[in-house]
């Protein structure tokens, strides 16, 4: 298997949630906040260091207000 980070979709994703935070007005440290972590946990998450696992997406998808079946859909064409 290759490596996501980097990979086009996880581009994507990045964007995606940072136009979404961004959408809503929200700083990195007010979406940190939310999600119970530091502000540098959003940093590496945005400027795609990190991974992001399946129960913090679905903890994004209801902060960020997307609808995350419906993003995961569209970025499955992206492969």
């Amino acid at each position: 298997m290759e490596k996501t980070l980097g990979s086009n979709q996880h581009r994507a994703l990045i964007d995606f949630l940072i136009h979404q935070r961004e959408e809503l007005s929200m700083t990195q440290s007010e979406l940190a906040e939310a999600l119970g972590e530091y502000q540098s946990f959003v940093a590496r998450l945005e400027s795609g260091q990190r991974r992001l696992d399946v129960v913090e997406y679905l903890k994004l998808a209801k902060i960020l207000q997307f609808d995350a079946k419906a993003f995961l859909s569209d970025l499955e064409k992206l492969d």
